[in-house]
């Protein structure tokens, strides 16, 4: 008698987007705010992973124009270039985290797997995100400006943070007609400001033990006059599986000083822009989505994150740099 074999092919209930859990995923992601990669700069939802956008020389709008006009005669007129050049692309991201059938029956609650596995491709993708922000916008040679010469350890010997915070967004001002509203911050650059001694002299207003003066960030968004600060404190390791750990701040010992849209538009410049892949099926206006499905050779379950966005410079002359202003730890 001739054997005969089923040939398995996955249906639509094996392999599909799991909205409940992508719900989680999405949930997860707004509470990660070591995390500055989608506060920072407006996410833009697009339905198409690429397509083109919109630029314009501002010099054409900061031109001294409007003259008088005589009686019945024509107003004094003008225009503005857009450049439709520029595109993104968003790439697809994934990672996966496979639950054992024994691990899910030994489990005291059936959601418990699921969800810890959601929140661990969830934090993955995330590290890789943050990573790629930081090569994207937090490093030299990418903005008009880079400042290497200031120093804002604790001493404040050498440098006045606060007078090297306003002559870097009245550059920018100065350069573009808009003034920098956000300010990144390495951890170790947040630590050293909050014991500066030019920021404590100025937030100083007498108080003693149990309440010195700090440097605290509200204290210090009034102080350089500035909308947003946001610290980065994710870390990642660097180390091969199996070697000893080796931690570090993805952000390192740096700052970026910039403009960002408070909310996007085709008029609206910005410092950068990240398109997310909201077309992608089942996605999340982040570009994520969570999919679960069945690997019958391993007798596990596999929930998969996969995250689809582009990371853009827009306008380099929005953002101005300050490289180790303090020496890293």
């Amino acid at each position: 008698m001739k054997q005969q074999f089923l040939k398995y092919a996955p249906t639509a209930g094996d392999v599909h987007v799991n909205t409940p859990l992508t719900n989680i995923s999405i949930a997860y992601l707004q509470n990660m705010t070591n995390f500055v990669s989608q506060r920072v700069f407006p996410v833009i939802p697009v339905t198409k992973q690429s397509d083109r956008y919109y630029t314009y020389d501002r010099g054409e709008f900061n031109r001294d124009e409007m003259k008088k006009r005589a009686p019945g005669t024509e107003s004094a007129g003008g225009s503005y270039t857009l450049d439709n050049t520029p595109t993104y692309y968003a790439d697809v991201y994934a990672f996966h985290k496979d639950i054992p059938d024994q691990i899910r029956a030994n489990s005291d609650s059936v959601l418990a797997p699921d969800r810890e596995a959601t929140e661990y491709v969830t934090h993955k993708a995330m590290i890789k995100r943050e990573m790629l922000w930081a090569t994207k916008y937090f490093a030299t040679s990418i903005w008009t400006t880079d400042n290497a010469t200031s120093n804002w350890g604790p001493t404040g010997t050498a440098t006045d943070p606060i007078y090297d915070i306003r002559v870097g967004k009245t550059t920018v001002l100065k350069s573009t007609g808009f003034e920098p509203n956000t300010l990144v911050l390495g951890k170790e650059v947040y630590d050293a400001l909050a014991d500066n001694a030019d920021v404590i002299e100025r937030v100083n207003a007498g108080q003693t033990a149990p309440n010195p003066a700090m440097g605290t960030l509200w204290a210090m968004m009034a102080l350089f006059e500035i909308e947003r600060i946001f610290v980065m404190k994710a870390i990642y390791n660097s180390a091969n599986e199996g070697a000893a750990n080796v931690h570090a701040f993805i952000g390192g010992a740096n700052a970026l000083l910039c403009y960002s849209a408070p909310s996007p538009g085709i008029m609206t410049p910005s410092g950068g822009y990240t398109f997310s892949w909201t077309g992608f099926v089942g996605a999340g206006m982040e570009g994520n989505r969570i999919k679960r499905f069945r690997q019958e050779h391993l007798e596990s379950d596999r929930v998969e994150i996969q995250m689809a966005f582009d990371q853009k410079l827009i306008a380099a002359d929005l953002g101005y740099f300050f490289s180790t202003p303090i020496t890293s730890a």
